[in-house]
């Protein structure tokens, strides 16, 4: 596009505040005198600039990806530009918009980060230790090892908080939150200290994976080795996060009506979506990894990975209709 500063040929002073002073070209074409005291100002922008007469107050600017202005299409002409070159100029301006739409998206886009949280209490689950017994049992019953995380336990406190695993959230390394899942049937049975975009599990994805199992259970994601979503929507904030992994994502719902919902929002993300035929009562990826096991679980996952909206739209269907 135009450099307006050289199309200015009067002599130019920059000041400390960014604007470029010279004798007016405005002014005599406008009724007034001409400038003698260099009381016109041009101030540069990232791809834009501003114009100002101090002297008979004329105004006039620029921004690349927008049309050019009448009062700018009348400075260009004080200064000899004639409206061929103007209307191509503003012709290029336009075919910028887009792009520029792009490059302002891409500098707005937020990246999440996390503050570094500090668990208290708990001590890890030993299967030597009799007073962690019921947990172990408890986490066997889900089809899971009592080393498949790092779960913590509070054998020594008194209430629900003697029936409880607290599961810790890394991010990177570092721990960032936490769940307590209380063990009786009492709600609520889960209770998060979560900061908001977190997404569990990113640590546990590995550089071989080809892909991501997302799902919406902590449990699930420990079962399979995937992510969490902790809940039953995915905001941009854990599509951010998840967009970090650079692997194919599928999403896998819990098999109820909210779960399912949840599709739709996967595959605007351009995320893969697996609904597998599994048997009544299995629920979700941790009830299929019990009944299943894990391997058999992830291979239903892969064999009925698609993103396409009426495949998944019918399967969805299908479950419902079960339900």
């Amino acid at each position: 596009m135009f450099d307006i500063l050289s199309l200015i040929h009067n002599k130019k002073t920059l000041s400390q505040s960014g604007w470029y002073s010279f004798n007016a070209v405005c002014c005599q074409h406008r009724g007034h005198n001409a400038d003698k005291r260099k009381r016109g100002g041009i101030l540069l922008g990232d791809n834009s600039w501003q114009y100002h007469c101090f002297n008979c107050g004329f105004k006039a600017g620029f921004f690349l990806g927008k049309s050019i202005t009448k009062n700018t299409r009348l400075l260009l002409g004080y200064i000899g530009i004639d409206n061929e070159q103007i209307n191509r100029w503003n012709l290029e301006s336009l075919q910028h918009k887009d792009l520029l739409s792009f490059i302002k998206v891409r500098k707005e886009k937020k990246r999440v980060k996390f503050v570094e949280f500090e668990i208290d209490e708990g001590e890890l689950l030993d299967n030597n230790n009799p007073q962690h017994k019921k947990y172990i049992d408890y986490l066997n019953k889900r089809g899971l090892q009592y080393n498949s995380y790092p779960f913590l336990v509070t054998p020594e406190q008194e209430g629900r908080q003697n029936n409880r695993i607290i599961i810790p959230f890394t991010f990177e390394g570092k721990v960032v939150g936490r769940t307590s899942r209380f063990l009786d049937d009492r709600k609520p049975k889960y209770i998060n200290e979560q900061q908001s975009g977190y997404v569990f599990g990113y640590d546990l994805q590995k550089p071989e994976y080809s892909v991501c199992i997302l799902c919406e259970g902590i449990f699930d994601a420990i079962s399979i080795d995937g992510c969490a979503l902790t809940h039953n929507t995915i905001n941009n904030d854990q599509a951010e996060i998840l967009s970090r992994l650079n692997k194919k994502i599928i999403f896998v719902p819990d098999m109820d009506t909210t779960g399912l919902s949840t599709c739709d929002r996967a595959l605007e993300l351009g995320y893969d979506v697996s609904i597998p035929n599994w048997e009544i009562g299995v629920k979700d990826i941790n009830d299929a990894v019990v009944k299943y096991g894990k391997l058999a679980t992830l291979l239903s996952i892969l064999q009925t990975s698609t993103s396409s909206k009426i495949l998944v739209e019918m399967r969805r269907k299908a479950v419902v209709k079960r339900l």
